[in-house]
């Protein structure tokens, strides 16, 4: 335990030292770091036009995502604790699940439009 304790303490020290060793001093831009109410012209623009259609997409493989980490030791747990409570909670999960897909394709949310 403290071999452990110590490797990660060692661990986490080497690695900021190394950083800063190997690390070549960059010069950043001067107007870079400066706020947009100066009274300049940023080199770049950040009002990038956005597509709300992708940020719909990115909201539904996230609920998805999660929902894969959540069933994923649904299986095991129906192995440790064998009783029958588990298996209509999974399926009473999916079904909720299938009933936002359901929801979010009839609404349109997932036609792409272009």
């Amino acid at each position: 335990m403290l071999y452990t304790s110590f490797l990660l303490i060692l661990i986490s020290m080497v690695f900021p030292i190394m950083n800063l060793l190997l690390a070549t001093n960059f010069l950043p831009m001067r107007e870079k770091p400066s706020p947009f109410e100066c009274g300049f012209d940023p080199p770049n623009t950040a009002r990038l036009p956005f597509s709300l259609q992708f940020f719909l997409i990115a909201v539904v493989f996230l609920v998805f995502d999660v929902e894969i980490s959540l069933m994923l030791p649904m299986p095991i747990m129906s192995n440790l604790s064998p009783n029958l409570i588990n298996l209509p909670l999974t399926f009473l999960f999916i079904l909720i699940l299938l009933g936002g897909l359901w929801y979010e394709w009839t609404g349109g949310a997932l036609d792409w439009k272009f």
